[in-house]
């Protein structure tokens, strides 16, 4: 089944990354190992057909290999590291509204809801694909051979795969992304408040605010799901923009220092190189030569 799935994905990936005509999905298809990647993962459900793919965010880590489901719960910048390839991959982007729907269909009163354990980490899960959901997304996907069924079917196909990830154990964690006043719930308002203003000096107090909670509860619980302080990804995020930047653009450390918002461009360099192991100019060399030894373009 998952022979069958990755050569629909092959067929139908026209790139390293490819939005599709089905709502919500992406393709993933590689056939060479690019250099790590930096990656800013928003909420999905990455099926892993082929190969497999390490991130590391912070002080987590985790690998997705064939045949298991990888979810990822909140807005996350990470470096991914393609470890085997060929690499096939079908994401589907997490629609809150559509979960809740599934949920209130499935227990409308709330009386045949299990009890949820405690919220823990809100970052990524991965677990086993069982035959069904890989029939499931293997039909989804699919729905790219005969695009007048998209309409129709996509959204029946979509609910199907949720509903059968809710029987495994990513059934809490999903359970746990519906529910409005959960500690899950305020440390992804914190990480989307963080991305939007990732250029502004901010404070922890004012990030505590905004998810309403308190200083020590923002930064527990945002560590545990991130693997990072909310300082540090605030940094993680001026990094990888500034290195996006510089790829991709005639211009300067220093200008791009102060457009992610450094003061100091003596600072950007020194944590620039800290985390990239170069300097921003001769890292920013070393990529382009990489893209080009690969046929690839910046992502």
């Amino acid at each position: 089944m998952l022979d069958e799935l990755a050569a629909v994905i092959a067929r139908h990936g026209s790139d390293m990354w490819s939005d599709t005509a089905v709502p919500r999905q992406r393709l993933v298809t590689l056939d060479e190992p690019p250099a790590p990647l930096d990656l800013l993962y928003e909420p999905m459900l990455c099926f892993v057909v082929q190969g497999s793919k390490s991130s590391v965010a912070g002080e987590r880590s985790w690998t997705a290999g064939s045949g298991q489901v990888f979810l990822n719960s909140l807005v996350l910048p990470v470096t991914a590291t393609f470890e085997e390839v060929p690499y096939r991959s079908a994401v589907m982007r997490l629609d809150g509204a559509r979960l809740a729907e599934l949920l209130l269909e499935l227990e409308p009163d709330g009386t045949d809801q299990p009890a949820l354990p405690g919220p823990g980490p809100a970052g990524p899960v991965t677990a086993p694909m069982t035959d069904e959901i890989t029939d499931a997304v293997t039909r989804w996907v699919r729905l790219l051979d005969t695009p007048r069924d998209i309409r129709a079917l996509a959204g029946r196909f979509e609910m199907e795969i949720l509903y059968r990830l809710l029987g495994t154990e990513l059934g809490p964690t999903l359970r746990h992304y519906t529910l409005a006043d959960s500690s899950a719930a305020r440390i992804r308002t914190a990480a989307r408040w963080i991305c939007a203003r990732f250029a502004e000096p901010l404070a922890v107090e004012e990030i505590a605010a905004t998810a309403h909670m308190s200083t020590a509860s923002l930064h527990r619980n945002f560590k545990a799901a991130t693997g990072m302080s909310p300082l540090r990804f605030q940094k993680h995020l001026r990094l990888q923009e500034a290195r996006r930047l510089l790829l991709a653009g005639d211009t300067t450390a220093a200008l791009v220092a102060e457009k992610v918002g450094y003061v100091s461009a003596t600072q950007f360099n020194r944590e620039y190189r800290r985390t990239y192991g170069l300097p921003p100019g001769q890292d920013t060399a070393r990529l382009r030569d990489r893209l080009a030894a690969a046929g690839s373009r910046p992502v």
